[in-house]
């Protein structure tokens, strides 16, 4: 695994030995960069159930201005912490070792990120709770892009009732993205 453009490019980047994480591929997580390049540099980036904080340090190198790293799991925090020093991008970045949806309360009364990543482990349901959060919460607004990666049966049927829409969805071999912003009050999904 490796950072792929931008000031840290080509660096290597670590994980944590075991089953806890699932990082990202590199052709998945280039694809991804490819379809939201126009709106990293100089973004809030926020990256939920970080794993290795590749996503988030990929983000960075590319130019995002800030972001915050959300990972429940002490050992792959600490990854996400020597990946962040040794990629030179921790000046930038925030790591918080919390439960994501509790990591967006404590966010509370800073501005919107602009781009929220999300990837948590397929089949519990974890994102529904983080979007509860996130529709009483100021950390996304109508303009924040927010991403969640999931297998590739799942569906999101919530969404709608807690004030999101998915805009689009892009199919992988084995995974998907889904591309959700928050819906305008007043507005028709």
């Amino acid at each position: 695994m490796r950072v792929i453009a931008g000031c840290a490019r080509s660096l290597p980047l670590k994980t944590i030995e075991g089953c806890d994480t699932r990082p990202t591929t590199d052709r998945i997580k280039e694809t991804l960069f490819n379809m939201i390049s126009p709106h990293v540099p100089g973004c809030r980036f926020l990256d939920l159930f970080s794993g290795s904080g590749a996503i988030a340090i990929e983000a960075l190198s590319r130019g995002a201005a800030s972001a915050v790293l959300v990972e429940q799991n002490r050992k792959a925090a600490d990854v996400i912490r020597k990946n962040l020093a040794f990629t030179h991008l921790a000046d930038r970045s925030q790591v918080l070792q919390a439960d994501a949806a509790a990591a967006i309360r404590m966010m509370e009364g800073q501005e919107a990120f602009d781009i929220i990543y999300m990837d948590p482990p397929y089949g519990k349901d974890l994102e529904q709770k983080v979007f509860e959060q996130l529709s009483r919460s100021l950390a996304a607004d109508e303009h924040t892009m927010i991403i969640v990666e999931e297998d590739l049966k799942a569906e999101l049927p919530y969404l709608s009732s807690l004030g999101f829409e998915i805009y689009r969805i892009k199919e992988y071999k084995t995974n998907k993205h889904f591309f959700i912003r928050k819906t305008v009050k007043g507005e028709k999904v």
